[in-house]
């Protein structure tokens, strides 16, 4: 029988009960139903609405089907519409009538929006856990590289010589920034719903900070009707994961390339490649590929919230259902490729000498062999089309300008002496880069130190939760 079958004189059509029903999905957050439970209980008895005897009474419940749901002595079944239903249902089957007095002051409402921002809320920390394990490795990386040069591009086109950690340095600020909005969020959802009733809040004397307080919140939210229809944290959330998997699925695009025969910079693991069902000798980047279409899928949960969100009047709207199951699968793909893209990225060989040699023959250090002419008097527009006129003679005798005879660039122009090689090579084109961001030695130490006083920091989202 329904918790709500009162009003109605006949059961629900089998197909609208599916159809309308939750608990295939919202089982998953049935620990923060409970928790929730827990502290509403305890906050009734404080406030003289239940008796001590009452409180212990339900909270033994609680926490017995807690521990059964857990070990699996209790199933989940479809039988109840909602995870709230299903545990209110079992606890009035254990304790008895005093079990029907769990839901005295609080609505489905106020308890739906309660269980999914201390899920989500958990599942920030989870994901923040995840990208600073993959931050540690990149770190890792761009410690043992700052020495390891390679082509840096410009619309896939060979540019100018850089190290493979300054390159790599590049995602290390991307997922940092990725955590930080994360915090962000976190910070944001630090106001507790429950309490809020449907839409207008209780007649019962309920002390809302002290139930926040016992959830780890700073404070109660402070308008009933946005309380209950509030999906800003979670629309917030798929915004910020669709930009962690953008920044994983560009990645994944370089390490693709990068692991062409036409590059071969880098061996991908056999434990995170694949074969081909009739090609013996294919090696496939089939999880960096994998992660890279993932990224859709995340998009189209944020797309669709969104979509699901534009048109709700307030308060509370059946379509605010929607959010679970995307938000739960965005959640777990964001998750697992997190995951798999670490593993891959500690597996990873780089090919350092290939790296190099694709700089010095793609013409990388042209910038420095104009500015090598601009130290020399040669202007500066001069110098560019000079250089140019350079490139052009290497390409006809199919070599590198670090190969090019001293006389084929004086025959262009004289101003060039032996000192060229030396002003062009991959080491000098680095090294003298130095300025903060740079992928030079002293500019690489300088970053790579401030790196590492960021992973040693106390997240910020443990910061957070310590204050409350």
């Amino acid at each position: 029988m329904k918790l709500w079958g009162g009003r109605f004189t006949k059961e629900t059509d089998e197909l609208v009960h599916n159809f309308n029903a939750s608990i295939s999905f919202d089982q998953k957050f049935y620990r923060q139903d409970i928790k929730g439970s827990i502290a509403h209980v305890t906050m009734l008895a404080k406030q003289g609405i239940l008796t001590g005897q009452e409180r212990d009474k339900i909270i033994a419940g609680l926490e017995g089907i807690l521990k059964d749901i857990a070990n699996g002595t209790l199933k989940i079944d479809g039988s109840q519409e909602d995870i709230h239903s299903f545990v209110e249902a079992n606890l009035i089957l254990r304790i008895g009538e005093t079990g029907k007095k769990l839901h005295t002051g609080r609505s489905r409402n106020d308890q739906v929006a309660l269980d999914m921002k201390l899920f989500v809320r958990d599942e920030v920390v989870a994901i923040n856990a995840l990208l600073k394990n993959l931050l540690q490795e990149i770190y890792q990386l761009m410690s043992e590289h700052t020495a390891t040069f390679m082509p840096g591009f410009t619309h896939l086109q060979k540019a100018q010589p850089v190290t493979l950690s300054h390159h790599i340095g590049a995602y290390f600020e991307m997922f940092k920034r990725d955590r930080s909005r994360l915090c962000d969020i976190y910070a944001r959802m630090d106001t507790c719903p429950l309490g809020s009733g449907a839409l207008a809040g209780t007649t019962y004397p309920l002390d809302r900070c002290y139930t926040a307080s016992l959830l780890d919140f700073g404070s109660p939210t402070l308008n009933s009707m946005d309380s209950v229809s509030d999906r800003d944290y979670i629309i917030e959330l798929l915004s910020a994961l669709s930009t962690v998997m953008m920044h994983l699925s560009r990645f994944c695009e370089e390490i693709i390339i990068w692991n062409t025969n036409e590059y071969r910079f880098v061996e991908i693991d056999d434990a995170y490649s694949t074969g081909s069902s009739i090609m013996p000798q294919k090696k496939n980047p089939d999880i960096a590929e994998l992660i890279r279409g993932k990224t859709g899928r995340v998009y189209g949960a944020l797309v669709s919230i969104l979509t699901t969100m534009k048109g709700l009047p307030l308060a509370y709207n059946k379509d605010m259902q929607e959010d679970k199951e995307l938000t739960f699968d965005a959640i777990d793909t964001v998750k697992g490729c997190i995951a798999l893209f670490t593993g891959m990225l500690s597996t990873m060989k780089f090919n350092c000498d290939t790296m190099e040699e694709s700089a010095k023959n793609g013409f990388t250090n042209a910038t420095d062999a104009a500015d090598y002419l601009v130290n020399h008097g040669v202007p500066f527009r001069d110098a560019h089309g000079i250089i140019g006129r350079l490139v052009l003679t290497c390409i006809e005798k199919d070599c590198s300008l670090d190969a090019l005879p001293l006389d084929e660039y004086r025959k262009i122009c004289p101003v060039f002496g032996e000192d060229i090689y030396e002003a062009i090579s991959m080491e000098t084109c680095v090294n003298k880069r130095n300025t903060i961001g740079a992928p030079g030695p002293a500019a690489m130490d300088e970053v790579l130190k401030i790196c590492k006083e960021y992973l040693a920091q106390k997240d910020l989202c443990e910061k957070e939760k310590d204050t409350l």
